[in-house]
């Protein structure tokens, strides 16, 4: 997916157990399916993951992870990912990685939700819990500042779709960008957020939220961006019953489309020949978009 991407692969993950963590290294050791574009991910026995970042900026959020989530994890409605061991770089691999404890789920998939309504409820559960945590002072969270700061790469992007066979009209996409651009920018205090709830890092059991994984990103700023879900994920359906549930104003909501938008415009180039996962979410996310 990335051109300076790591090399990752089973055996290396068990060598790299062997060396640092021996009280695993007999552990059956199985390469997760993942849409996931930040970490290779293992599976190591019945318990526990093995996570490689694939790049340098992946491995640059581990220990920021390791000590925000025992801390985000108690004030939160549904489990978080729990670091059990930070690994160094070894046997060729460049850069620290991480041991999770397993959390049972299913990653979520845009239009193949059990129970939408249900789940819309539950993933505002989540963002209002985390946006109401009292954590001090936090780190800036990606995507956390105004929405103006991805106005030039979000126009590149719609001049590159201009230019592909993609069946989206750039001129209806770039309206759509400049109404988002038009609401007023959030003045509240900021809030912690998660930044990234793509579908991918949403785990779903029995029709409800299981997991929210992958806090890398994670910090403080504008809360529309954890609104995305509505687009990337909910039907239209229950997109009224999570814009209910998780109360927002008119301003946060477009501001939240507007994210929802520039991500899928800036992922569908960068992945459409690699990752079919985030290519097939992102057009999903232009198509829900422009339908209003």
């Amino acid at each position: 997916m990335h051109a300076d991407e790591a090399h990752t692969d089973e055996d290396l993950v068990r060598r790299l157990l062997r060396g640092q963590f021996p009280r695993w290294a007999d552990l059956p050791v199985r390469r997760l399916d993942s849409g996931g574009t930040v970490n290779a991910i293992y599976r190591v026995g019945a318990g526990l993951t093995a996570r490689l970042p694939l790049t340098s900026g992946g491995a640059g959020t581990l220990e920021r992870e390791a000590y925000w989530l025992p801390r985000i994890a108690p004030l939160v409605p549904v489990p978080v990912p729990e670091v059990v061991a930070l690994g160094e770089p070894a046997e060729g691999y460049p850069w620290e990685w991480a041991v999770h404890r397993w959390i049972d789920g299913d990653a979520l998939v845009e239009g193949r939700a059990e129970h939408p309504e249900r789940l819309a409820r539950d993933l505002a559960g989540f963002i209002t819990a985390l946006r109401g945590a009292e954590l001090g002072a936090g780190p800036p969270a990606h995507r956390g500042e105004p929405l103006t700061a991805a106005d030039a790469e979000t126009r590149a992007a719609i001049e590159e779709l201009r230019h592909t066979d993609e069946p989206f009209d750039a001129g209806a996409v770039l309206a759509a960008w400049e109404e988002a651009l038009d609401a007023p920018a959030w003045s509240g205090e900021p809030r912690w957020i998660h930044s990234d709830l793509m579908p991918s890092n949403l785990l779903g059991a029995g029709g409800r939220l299981a997991a929210v994984i992958d806090f890398g990103t994670a910090g403080v700023g504008d809360p529309a961006v954890d609104l995305i879900p509505a687009w990337n994920l909910l039907p239209a359906a229950a997109r009224r019953v999570f814009r209910e549930a998780v109360d927002t104003d008119d301003a946060s909501w477009s501001r939240g489309r507007g994210w929802a938008l520039s991500m899928a415009l800036v992922q569908l180039p960068y992945y459409r020949g690699t990752n079919p996962v985030i290519s097939a979410n992102a057009r999903h996310v232009i198509r829900q978009v422009l339908a209003g």
